[in-house]
């Protein structure tokens, strides 16, 4: 991961802009979309700073003096300056997807966008605000919070009750929680790999590796490969799959 990706709540906040032109104007309309307050110049309480200045020492200049204030910088066009990109936005409100190459190709990020734009519908972010407004009654649905987390995967798999590629999926969560969804039971699945390089992962292993509460694996199984893994996944390093598996969905991986 060449950079940490992060997503900045600007509302309300105060945000420097120095520069002028086009490149200046694209970053205001970001800037003011987030709900931030623009300004100028440094002053005390700002937040983050863009610098779009086509000149490339007075574009550097003005970056070091920002920093120096302790803001982190953006400064357009110019990656080697940047403490931070911004991304190509897919915005499905409140659902956002930011697609980033590290300042590498702003137009492969584009790309990326708009083949993503034409796959998600534009009421994507309406299931985002209902699965919000139903946490309560899924709780009381599912309390253990594990039964939950499945029960939600189940729904927003392909295909599912809350498929989210569905326009109409924002419709269905009350009959989702209130119907005889089943949550899956504890299970312990084995992945084989084929190779140490992630790309060649299979489906399953890939939807597998996304899912499992629990991952074991023997030593030799590279870092990359359980990196696929859910970040809150627990690792295991074991010679053998467990014979007494914990409960929610554990992997066994082995080459």
């Amino acid at each position: 991961m060449e950079q940490f990706p992060l997503f900045l709540n600007l509302r309300g906040r105060t945000v420097v802009l120095v520069g002028e032109g086009e490149a200046a104007d694209a970053k205001a309309r970001l800037i003011v979309r987030a709900g931030g307050r623009i300004v100028p110049a440094w002053e005390a309480g700002a937040t983050i700073a863009f610098v779009a200045l086509d000149d490339a020492d007075e574009a550097r200049a003005a970056a070091d003096a920002l920093r120096a204030r302790g803001l982190l910088v953006n400064v357009v066009d110019r990656p080697a300056l940047c403490d931070f990109t911004t991304p190509a936005i897919v915005d499905r409100a409140p659902v956002t997807i930011a697609i980033g190459t590290g300042g590498a190709s702003a137009g492969l990020a584009k790309a990326v966008r708009q083949r993503i734009e034409a796959l998600l519908p534009a009421r994507l972010g309406a299931l985002a605000s209902a699965l919000h407004a139903a946490r309560a009654a899924m709780t009381v649905r599912w309390p253990a919070a594990a039964d939950r987390r499945r029960a939600i995967d189940a729904a927003l798999a392909p295909g599912g009750a809350l498929d989210p590629l569905d326009a109409a999926a924002a419709d269905s969560v009350g009959d989702w929680i209130s119907g005889d969804a089943a949550v899956a039971g504890d299970r312990l699945e084995t992945v084989r790999l084929t190779s140490t390089d992630p790309d060649d992962l299979t489906l399953r292993a890939a939807r597998l590796l996304g899912e499992a509460d629990h991952v074991f694996h023997r030593a030799d199984v590279p870092a990359a490969i359980l990196a696929r893994a859910r970040a809150d996944a627990v690792r295991h390093v074991a010679e053998a799959p467990p014979a007494d598996p914990p409960a929610g969905l554990s992997l066994w991986l082995s080459l």
